[in-house]
């Protein structure tokens, strides 16, 4: 076996999956087609969950300190906006924080680890096995075949590794397009004719700015035609009146909202995560977001077989968890896209402009605000099973030091009420469980011991009403970190 894992791409997904399983121990390969990173940034935004999850392994300051925080978003273009300071978290915000920089940030913290990132090499198929995966790479010495234990595709929308090993794909065509242009010369006096437009005006670093323009001229103009500036001024003249003087161009996209969801996550020894599991219009963000939380999912089950540890079903859960997560991203980027694209639409313009102004009252209610902000932020994402505590499932939004139990990508262990749980924890599964003492604290209420994923969400819990039971405690250890150590 040449290594454990072969990652396909090497995006926010695949990178932050290859740190996943770097952490636990191990050895993993990342392929990329490209011959270097992204110059330019399709994605924008950390969301607070991302943001979070990174906390959770202690990273989030390595993002902070070069992006800049917004207290909410949008949803649809509203007027109101969502607003994440209200949510249950210490990360209420948005993180402008251009791709480039989520790349970089990632793939150090990957070689640090001690990943190999290899680029110029393009994986062009695979065959699988019951012991392993042949991946077939073109690189520019030649064809070249690596032997993996599992292999996971995170190369994007047209991902090879999925059709390679048989995975659908459904979903629907692209039924409008829109375009993205980042400026070096842009007449700045004039961007305030954009204000209260449908374009939707960017600044970047280095003096760029990006516009982003939704033509309803344009809109049907298939993906594949290449933008021209000609076209792009004539857009913007249209839909504003002015083209800003924009002028050497760094980078011209047309984007879609085709919608698409794998029917399934895994096909034996071959996973997908990002884009290559899940393509929508880039509404409200979320696609970059959605794929870190693909890859923090996966990374610490797919460890867990690798090292022999993982109950039956784990890796299993994967698809249950994650796809669901995918459908409800891919059903709300839907809504908010038919929304735009009527709105572009001459004869629903007024029964649109009087849907929107209903909508931006419905966001007034804190409680209706609330709902389509944790929703966005993915704050809301919750793996509960029928049956259990209404905790199970649920993320953990406690304060630092909880955080920083999960921060080695290990389980974590808190025990809130005095009893000795934590310190029996420790001697059976230390090597697999960070077991702490804490006082009972807001979020935790009512619990006396709290079992947490490596992924930050909570696995099994006991109230302070329930009577101790070290069976019940070693019972949810064994199932979901494993036999304690010897």
């Amino acid at each position: 076996m040449d290594t454990d894992v072969v990652i396909s791409g090497a995006g926010p997904t695949g990178l932050f999956l290859a740190c996943e399983l770097a952490l636990a121990g191990t050895a993993v390969r990342v392929l990329e087609r490209r011959g270097r990173r992204h110059e330019q940034s399709r994605a924008l935004t950390l969301h607070p969950r991302s943001i979070e999850i990174m906390d959770l392994r202690g990273l989030a300051d390595r993002f902070l300190s070069r992006g800049r925080t917004v207290p909410g978003w949008h949803f649809a273009g509203l007027d109101r906006p969502l607003d994440f300071s209200r949510l249950d978290t210490r990360h209420g915000y948005t993180l402008f924080l251009e791709q480039v920089h989520t790349e970089r940030i990632l793939e150090e913290r990957a070689r640090e680890l001690g990943v190999e990132v290899a680029y110029q090499h393009e994986v062009t198929g695979l065959t699988q096995d019951d012991a392993g995966v042949d991946v077939r790479v073109r690189t520019p010495d030649g064809e070249s075949t690596v032997r993996a234990a599992f292999v996971v595709g995170c190369d994007g929308g047209d991902s090879r590794v999925r059709s390679s090993a048989g995975i659908g794909f459904p979903g629907s065509e692209a039924t409008m397009t829109a375009m993205l242009g980042d400026f070096a010369v842009v007449d700045q006096d004039a961007l305030a004719a954009a204000a209260g437009t449908r374009v939707l005006v960017v600044p970047l670093e280095g003096g760029l700015t990006r516009f982003v323009v939704t033509d309803p001229d344009r809109m049907r103009v298939p993906r594949s035609e290449p933008v021209t500036v000609d076209e792009f001024r004539e857009s913007l003249t249209r839909m504003t009146g002015s083209s800003f003087g924009v002028d050497e161009p760094r980078w011209l996209s047309r984007f879609g909202n085709a919608t698409r969801l794998a029917d399934r996550y895994r096909a034996g020894r071959v996973f997908v995560a990002g884009d290559a599991a899940h393509i929508h219009f880039p509404a409200a963000g979320q696609g970059l977001n959605t794929g870190l939380q693909d890859a923090m999912n996966l990374g610490w089950k797919l460890a867990a077989e690798i090292n022999g540890w993982a109950a039956p079903g784990l890796l299993d859960s994967y698809h249950t968890e994650r796809h669901a997560a995918g459908r409800a991203v891919t059903g709300n980027t839907q809504a908010q896209t038919l929304l735009l694209q009527l709105t572009l639409v001459e004869e629903y313009q007024q029964p649109v402009a009087a849907l929107r102004e209903l909508l931006d009252d419905l966001l007034a209610i804190p409680a209706a605000n609330a709902r389509l902000a944790g929703l966005v932020s993915a704050l809301d994402t919750s793996y509960a099973t029928p049956g259990e505590d209404p905790f199970v499932g649920a993320r953990l939004a406690g304060p630092p030091a909880d955080f920083a139990l999960l921060h080695g990508g290990r389980f974590g262990f808190l025990e809130l009420v005095g009893g000795g749980a934590a310190k029996a924890v420790s001697a059976g599964w230390g090597h697999r469980v960070e077991a702490a003492t804490a006082a009972p604290h807001p979020g935790l209420d009512d619990l006396a011991e709290v079992l947490v994923r490596p992924d930050g969400h909570i696995a099994w819990v006991r109230r302070q009403s329930e009577v101790p039971s070290d069976a019940d405690r070693e019972a949810a250890l064994r199932r979901w970190a494993g036999p304690p150590s010897l």
